[in-house]
C-alpha cells in the first residue's frame, strides 16, 4: 500500500518506496554520498550491507560454491551470476542491437553505447565516462602520482603496464 499511495517517494525521480529507510538509501544514488566505508581499503558504500559483503573479499570467506565446478563466492549473487557461464543463459537483449548479456546490469551499461550517457565525470578535469570504473582508472592513471611499473632499461615509472611497454619500445626498437 506504501507504494501506490507514495508515501516514501523520491522526490528526484518519483520512484516509490515501502520504507523510509529504502528512500533514504534510494536518494544515495542521486546524492553520491557513500556513508558506509570499509576499514581495509578504504572503498564506500552507499549502504552498510553492501559494506559486509564487500568485507568477505579482505577476509577470504567464500561460502557459496558452484555445483558444477566447484568454484567459490564470497557472494550468494556472484554464485547466481557465475552460473550463466554453464548455461549460455543470456536473458536481457538490447532492443536497439539484439546484443545480449547475463546480468541487467551489463544492459544498462551497453545501452550507454547507443544513447552517448557518460554519467560519471572526473571532479579534476570534467572528462565524462559511461562506467565508475573507467572513471577510476582515469583517476589513477592521469591525476594520481602512483607509477608501480618502472622501465628496466631507464628506471622512468609509468602509472600502467600498458604504458610502460610502449616505452620500452623505445629502447629496444
Amino acid at each position: 500500500m506504501n507504494i501506490h499511495i507514495s508515501r516514501y517517494e523520491c522526490t528526484e525521480c518519483r520512484k516509490c518506496f515501502t520504507s523510509r529507510q529504502k528512500l533514504v538509501e534510494h536518494t544515495r544514488s542521486h546524492s553520491g554520498e557513500k556513508p558506509f566505508e570499509c576499514t581495509v581499503c578504504n572503498k564506500r558504500f552507499t549502504q552498510s550491507a553492501n559494506l559486509d559483503k564487500h568485507s568477505k573479499i579482505h577476509s577470504g570467506e567464500k561460502p557459496y560454491k558452484c555445483h558444477m565446478c566447484d568454484k567459490a563466492f564470497s557472494q550468494f549473487g556472484s554464485l547466481n551470476r557465475h552460473l550463466a557461464v554453464h548455461t549460455g543463459d543470456k536473458p536481457y537483449k538490447c532492443h536497439m542491437c539484439d546484443k545480449s548479456f547475463t546480468q541487467s546490469g551489463y544492459l544498462n551499461v551497453h545501452l550507454r553505447v547507443h544513447t552517448g550517457d557518460k554519467p560519471y565525470k572526473c571532479s579534476l578535469c570534467n572528462k565524462s565516462f559511461s562506467q565508475s570504473c573507467n572513471l577510476q582508472l582515469h583517476e589513477r592513471n592521469v591525476h594520481s602520482n602512483i607509477r608501480p611499473y618502472y622501465c628496466p632499461y631507464c628506471g622512468k615509472l609509468f602509472p600502467t603496464n600498458c604504458r610502460l611497454k610502449r616505452h620500452v619500445r623505445t629502447h629496444t626498437g
